[in-house]
């Protein structure tokens, strides 16, 4: 099998599973875990530096949500059974990078990873990263090109894959649907925030012998999960988080991107 096969072939595997083997990553970070300390042993700037890790992450949080917000049902899903996309999505934030969601995914990983201010930690993240999703991201872009072609093409010769091209923007062809964002973020946003309530608890377990939480961390647990639940339930109970807006057949995709 040819070298590009083998990354194609491993890219499609890794995409089925790509909802899980990410949480590998956790193994080096709790072995870190176990040396933490507070910066300069100062607990008020642990709590600045964890609200700059926050930032960060919740910066991905928004690349995804954009990214989510003006594609049309049936392109930059959840799915992972197999690839999908009715519409090849090429203006908004595809205009400027190829693999929005990916860039999104990793700013919520870099500022979990940089919780512990280990910079061996950030290295292995990167290239753990790196090495897993430029495989999957390899094998997306094989069916893209063997379904749209010479669109793909063009497309990926002007587009950078994976650092933005700021100057290249161009209006998404779609508006934003607020319903859309809700419904297919509302988890990974409770578990970003859970995540981090988790690591204010390992941290003061660590350095102060006893699992305590921090006030502010505990409110936002509990908005995190009171959002989580409340959105769960309109997805799974009604369909007030459906936006028939974006239910955009490839034919209309197509003429509004032209437009």
């Amino acid at each position: 099998m040819a070298l590009q096969d083998e990354l194609e072939s491993a890219g499609n595997w890794l995409f089925r599973w790509r909802s899980f083997l990410p949480l590998v990553l956790f193994v080096p970070f709790v072995i870190d875990m176990r040396h933490f300390e507070w910066p300069m042993h100062s607990r008020q700037l642990q709590d600045v530096w964890e609200l700059c890790c926050l930032a960060v992450a919740l910066g991905g949080l928004a690349v995804r949500v954009v990214t989510i917000g003006h594609v049309p049902d049936g392109t930059s899903g959840r799915n992972t059974k197999h690839q999908l996309a009715t519409a090849l999505n090429t203006t908004g934030i595809y205009s400027i990078v190829r693999h929005p969601l990916y860039l999104g995914n990793f700013l919520m990983w870099l500022g979990m990873a940089m919780f512990c201010r280990d910079w061996q930690l950030l290295v292995i993240f990167v290239l753990a990263f790196w090495l897993y999703y430029e495989r999957i991201m390899i094998a997306e872009e094989a069916f893209l090109r063997n379904k749209f072609g010479q669109e793909f093409d063009d497309w990926a010769a002007r587009t950078p894959a994976f650092i933005p091209r700021v100057r290249q923007w161009h209006a998404p062809s779609l508006r934003f649907s607020v319903r859309k964002a809700l419904r297919q973020e509302y988890s990974g946003f409770f578990g970003l925030i859970g995540v981090f309530v988790g690591l204010d608890l390992v941290s003061h377990l660590i350095v102060d012998g006893q699992p305590t939480i921090d006030l502010q961390w505990a409110i936002l647990g509990v908005f995190g999960l009171a959002v989580y639940l409340t959105l769960r339930t309109l997805k799974k109970r009604t369909r007030l988080l459906h936006d028939p807006k974006c239910s955009v057949s490839p034919q209309q995709q197509t003429q509004r991107q032209a437009a």
